[in-house]
């Protein structure tokens, strides 16, 4: 067992054969249920998990402790790890926003929500709540895509930049992802409360 939990590879494929196992004892326990909307739903919280504990890991952690690491030091993480998380963080954020996008079509309200409510006369709370949840996700999606990466390419020296252009593209990154960390814990209210409290 320690074996195969040494290696990432083997104990990822091994859960993800169980999850699938799961998955279809659901298929087929609940055949013409809302299995489609059970398995987006699925996809949009792991993929959200993986965005926002990145998210969260570069703010509690990375950005925090970097001024105190040694400068000898500091290459193992801009080259090594910062790279790597930045790959998973990127996808997993436009994952989680197909995903949502896609959940929200399935269930009927991907038009009233991300309208705010407006075009059925805000009618339902439901609708403009989540919506708002929908919007922060929106742009902390386009942020990640628009302003970080790009600016992390350049602080991280993947693309060709000068000191100084390095130094304002770390800090740039920096500030976007501090959006990213002010808009989450909203966004995550309204995509929690909102299914608990209207289903």
């Amino acid at each position: 067992m320690a074996g195969l939990l040494a290696n990432f590879r083997n104990t990822i494929a091994l859960s993800v054969l169980i999850a699938l196992a799961m998955v279809y004892a659901y298929w087929h326990h609940a055949p013409g249920g809302d299995f489609a909307q059970a398995f987006l739903r699925l996809l949009h919280v792991f993929s959200g998990i993986l965005w926002i504990g990145l998210l969260y890991y570069f703010n509690f952690v990375q950005i925090r402790k970097m001024p105190e690491i040694p400068a000898e030091l500091k290459p193992a993480v801009s080259k090594y790890i910062a790279p790597e998380a930045l790959f998973w963080f990127r996808w997993a954020a436009l994952a989680t926003w197909v995903f949502g996008v896609l959940l929200a079509w399935e269930r009927g309200y991907l038009v009233p929500a991300m309208t705010l409510g407006v075009s059925e006369g805000f009618a339902s709370p439901q609708h403009t709540l989540i919506g708002v949840g929908m919007w922060l996700a929106t742009i902390m999606f386009l942020n990640v895509w628009g302003v970080i990466w790009p600016n992390q390419k350049r602080a991280l020296g993947i693309v060709e930049a000068d000191a100084d252009t390095k130094a304002r593209a770390a800090r740039t990154a920096m500030l976007g992802s501090r959006v990213n960390l002010l808009l989450s814990i909203p966004m995550l209210v309204t995509m929690t409360m909102s299914q608990t409290m209207f289903g």
